[in-house]
């Protein structure tokens, strides 16, 4: 530790004499400074022992060294020290009652004393404070490096923990925490997920410190630890911890992050402790990130395999590393950026994702879905095939796991965030449009990678972020058809139509409708209409002669009830 007053004090060969303040000694000296100004504070950092003679003060003046000690108070100065035999034989009571009205503790300095004896002793101690924190960091560097090698990042948090008297986290590229120390952690850390999250928008390297509220895993909290047991750590229990968040990873985008949490600030010991736990956790994700990359070109291979319907040879490849995922019904996702840029000028403003700010990833929402995806299979043990195809990125995750779980409640997150648009509008150009095939098994890997690419383009139709194939049956087909060119087919078909009746000869457009909703039956639909049948049927002779088609064909009557659906604004 760095010297204090204390220690000066008792230094044998310094002979300092404790006058006033002594139930102030253990503060610790950052420097001694000798100086006569009168007021020397501008030039006082904090933390220092300020030895003085007098020279060209009125130490006898009360109101003069009331205001001089209350200002070396309030610039943060520890403790003063007066020599004796110098200027005054003694110490002027008029200081001696400032610094005790102060608290101020006030050393007396004897004339066999130098200045520069106390200066050299308080440079000696944090000298040799500074080679025992440099000394017990490279310690703790042996033993975070041994504990990594032979526990991995468990081992490490542990060891860590210990070294900074706290407790240490590790949260992946999606912000969830895999792994803490001690046990109670884990709930600790996870409700600083937020403060991750907006650490993770910021160009790696980068650091926050936060303050953590009272948290009922420890012993005195009134809820008590939980399942009743003794934390580790009691004496931090109830009270808020000082955290610091600290991003992992080489790139710009930080592949993980490490929480530290403390009662205190950290010295200079656990400040190289840390250090070098951040170094070590982030050669283990750049090393996860090659082992990434391998795995991504086998699943690569994996998935031409199964497209090509070669299931057996695919399941070889596999083994256990993807064998289990093959074992099983599984979907395919597939992803992409949504494309047109029309939606920006629909919507007037940058949503969310186009910020970064759903997707997390710095504007690549293949590159969030991946993480979101890829921690959910990770926290849950299960296999996931994730393999970056071209602009796509193609998903095979266990049906009924939490990987697919994940990936839907990531476009219901990412859905919520956008503005609402008209259909037809196409998604914002950085957001996420994504197609989920049915349930399938590697036989049928190739229908349902084809089921995926049908649901990704009604999502790009349909302006959503994404859509299940099983929904494609559902509801109506006429949303599907819900776009600009249906639409211009719609006006053309019925513009002849609509001028006639523009020009009040009649109401052509309407009586259509109600005809053809009652399937032709004459009766029903005039009664609808409120006009008698031969004027329904002098109507619909019209709409033949007007329009050049006969509406005994059905393919006619098809496309005419599509036209006013599309046009019609309740559909």
């Amino acid at each position: 530790m760095p010297p204090t007053l204390a220690s000066l004090v008792h230094h044998s060969a310094l002979k300092l004499t404790v006058r006033a303040g002594a139930d102030r000694l253990d503060a610790p000296v950052r420097w001694a400074h000798a100086s006569e100004l009168a007021d020397p504070v501008p030039y006082m950092e904090g933390g220092e022992l300020l030895l003085i003679t007098a020279l060209t003060l009125d130490a006898e003046d009360p109101e003069a060294m009331r205001r001089y000690v209350r200002r070396l108070a309030g610039a943060g100065v520890v403790g003063l020290g007066f020599a004796v035999g110098v200027h005054y034989e003694e110490i002027p009571e008029a200081l001696l009652d400032a610094a005790r009205q102060e608290d101020l503790p006030l050393l007396e300095v004897p004339r066999r004393t130098p200045f520069l004896a106390i200066t050299k002793a308080v440079s000696a101690a944090i000298a040799a404070d500074q080679y025992r924190a440099v000394t017990a960091g490279f310690a703790a560097q042996r033993e975070l490096t041994r504990r990594a090698l032979a526990d991995g990042p468990e081992g490490l948090l542990a060891a860590l923990a210990s070294q900074v008297d706290g407790w240490a986290a590790l949260y992946d590229a999606s912000g969830a925490v895999v792994a803490a120390a001690p046990e109670w952690a884990g709930r600790r850390a996870a409700r600083l997920t937020p403060d991750v999250e907006r650490l993770r928008e910021r160009p790696a390297p980068a650091s926050a410190v936060v303050a953590g509220p009272p948290h009922p895993e420890h012993p005195e909290h009134p809820e008590g630890p939980p399942n009743g047991r003794k934390a580790d750590r009691p004496e931090h229990a109830g009270t808020g911890d000082r955290v610091e968040l600290h991003s992992l990873g080489t790139s710009r985008r930080a592949r993980g992050a490490l929480a530290v949490g403390t009662a205190a600030p950290l010295g200079t010991a656990e400040r190289y402790a840390l250090h070098s736990a951040i170094a070590l956790l982030t050669l283990t994700t750049e090393r996860s990130r090659s082992l990434h990359a391998a795995e991504q070109r086998l699943g690569a291979a994996i998935l031409r395999m199964l497209l090509a319907g070669e299931p057996d040879h695919a399941r070889a490849v596999a083994g256990d590393l993807y064998g289990d995922l093959l074992d099983a019904p599984f979907r395919v996702i597939v992803a992409e950026p949504a494309p047109a840029p029309a939606a920006r000028a629909h919507t007037g403003a940058r949503t969310p994702a186009a910020t970064g700010q759903a997707t997390g990833s710095g504007g690549d929402p293949r590159d969030a879905l991946a993480e979101v995806v890829e921690a959910a299979a990770a926290r849950a043990g299960e296999a996931v095939l994730v393999v970056p195809e071209g602009e796509r990125l193609v998903v095979l995750a266990a049906d009924g796991g939490a990987a697919v779980a994940a990936c839907t409640a990531h476009a219901a997150a990412l859905e919520a965030a956008r503005p609402a648009r008209e259909p037809g509008t196409a998604a914002d150009p950085e957001a996420l449009v994504a197609g989920l095939s049915a349930p399938a098994g590697p036989i049928a890997a190739s229908a349902a990678y084809k089921q995926a690419e049908q649901a990704l383009s009604v999502a790009r139709r349909r302006g959503r972020v994404c859509v299940e194939h099983e929904q494609l049956a559902a509801g109506s087909v006429l949303p599907l058809l819900a776009d600009d060119a249906v639409r211009a087919f719609a006006d053309g078909l019925l513009r002849a139509l609509r001028d006639h009746d523009a020009t009040g000869r009649g109401d052509l457009v309407a009586s259509l409708r109600a005809w053809l909703s009652r399937h032709g039956q004459w009766d029903a639909a005039a009664a609808d209409l409120g006009v008698h049948r031969h004027t329904l049927r002098y109507r619909m002779r019209r709409v033949e002669e007007i329009l050049g088609r006969s509406l005994d064909d059905p393919d006619v009557r098809m496309e005419l009830w599509i036209a006013l659906k599309a046009t019609s604004p309740e559909g």
